[in-house]
């Protein structure tokens, strides 16, 4: 149950990001289970620049389960761990051929199986995908959870259940993105952008400051 000032913080995101949408570029599932795949430690920017040829020779689970690492790494090199993440994609495709009839499947536990897919990717795109009421924790969402008062879990994991108990469904794949958003451009890691941010009033952090003040 969120408290009176987790509502007033819902409510703000729900004003002043109206239309929160993933930074990745996609048409389908398998085009965002690609991407988020790819998207681990490395920027949305370096992974919307390599997708398009990489998707446009292999489209499809089936088209990719037939290429080889060496293939598909010499599409992706650009991004970190290129070789971990060409083998999570051609093994990810043939297991969706394999197991799945070449379909993305729609619940959390059943992506997780597939190789280069955690608890995180697996929301991203049950969140985005199936509008399932989950939420990914990326490192954005856990700071940023942390500094708003939503959560002082020590673990994604823990850190997504108490986003659950606060956020109501309706609203979760939306509060993804707004935290994740917020982290990105506002309240960055380093540097927040405090003075400027219109959650200012209600952030935790810094009315504590100010009490020590």
């Amino acid at each position: 149950m969120a408290t009176k000032r987790q509502r007033e913080i819902l409510e703000w995101f729900d004003k002043n990001i109206v239309k929160p949408e993933s930074e990745l570029h996609f048409n389908n599932p398998f085009e965002l289970l690609v991407a988020v795949i790819l998207s681990a430690q490395c920027t949305d920017k370096r992974v919307n620049l390599i997708t398009p040829a990489l998707l446009e020779r292999y489209p499809t689970a089936q088209a990719m389960s037939t290429a080889s690492y060496k293939d598909v790494y010499s599409y992706i090199k650009s991004v970190s761990y290129p070789n971990n993440k060409a083998r999570h994609l051609v093994d990810m495709a043939k297991m969706l051929v394999n197991d799945f009839g070449g379909e993305i499947p729609t619940e959390v536990g059943d992506l997780t199986l597939l190789p280069g897919v955690g608890r995180k990717t697996a929301n991203v795109v049950a969140s985005i995908c199936f509008d399932k009421p989950v939420i990914a924790v990326d490192t954005h969402v856990f700071r940023v959870a942390h500094r708003i008062g939503f959560s002082n879990g020590k673990t994604p994991l823990e850190v997504e259940k108490d986003l659950e108990r606060i956020i109501p469904q309706k609203d979760r794949a939306r509060a993804h993105h707004w935290l994740i958003l917020h982290g990105r451009y506002t309240c960055k890691a380093l540097k927040p952008s405090c003075s400027s941010c219109g959650l200012e009033p209600l952030c935790p952090k810094l009315l504590e400051g100010s009490k020590r003040g």
